[in-house]
């Protein structure tokens, strides 16, 4: 899973204007799905855009949501040619009719194809996804008293039939989870890395690799 950050950073670094930084991220995106393919990565979870983030400036909320059109419109060939499926996780209730109903499609469409699942989290927020969860169990505990576990949990959250990921990677060098995937990234290895987003490429991503290659995963134990 990776949290993409830096784009605007990128941008005033550049001493750019508008979004550069942002339509430079897609770029990144390809870097991260080329190389996942390369070394065999079945999934790979990116966190696009966050339930905080409608509370950025309009016209960059706009320039996003023009931006998330652009890269479905225009890569969806690829992916069906590189047998990668999509999914969207994160609520679908903010999101433009249009983009839903794009996203919906594409889905079914790449159902099928198993060389990499790419994961989207849109208008996704940690502890909502918790929250709707929870909502979820209680109906149904209600309905019938059924054993509530970690197992039962899991399979209530939008990720229920994703497994947990191995390897989170942040860039720009902030160090924090920024409510993202907090129940799925319990013993999930962190790599920190400091360079933008819009700058990510194949070696950065290998870096990131190599750092969770060396590392002993106990999971509680010695």
């Amino acid at each position: 899973a990776i949290i993409m950050d830096g784009n605007n950073r990128w941008t005033k670094k550049h001493k750019l204007k508008g979004f550069v930084g942002h339509e430079r991220g897609i770029e990144s995106i390809q870097n991260a799905v080329d190389t996942s393919k390369l070394y065999n990565i079945k999934y790979l979870t990116l966190f696009s855009f966050s339930s905080e983030n409608w509370a950025r400036p309009e016209k960059e909320v706009k320039f996003l949501m023009n931006l998330l059109r652009k890269y479905l419109k225009n890569k969806i060939k690829k992916l069906m040619k590189d047998n990668i499926s999509i999914r969207m996780i994160g609520s679908k209730n903010k999101l433009p009719h249009d983009i839903v109903k794009k996203i919906n499609y594409y889905e079914k469409l790449t159902r099928k194809n198993n060389n990499l699942k790419l994961i989207f989290a849109l208008n996704y927020g940690s502890r909502n996804e918790i929250t709707l969860a929870l909502k979820k169990i209680l109906k149904k505990f209600l309905k019938k008293k059924t054993l509530i576990n970690e197992d039962f949990i899991s399979k209530n959250l939008f990720t229920k039939d994703i497994p947990d990921p191995d390897l989170l990677i942040r860039t720009s060098g902030e160090k924090r989870l920024s409510n993202f995937l907090l129940w799925q990234l319990a013993y999930t290895e962190l790599v920190f890395l400091d360079v933008l987003w819009p700058d990510f490429k194949k070696k950065h991503f290998v870096d990131a690799l190599n750092q969770y290659s060396k590392r002993k995963r106990r999971y509680g134990s010695r």
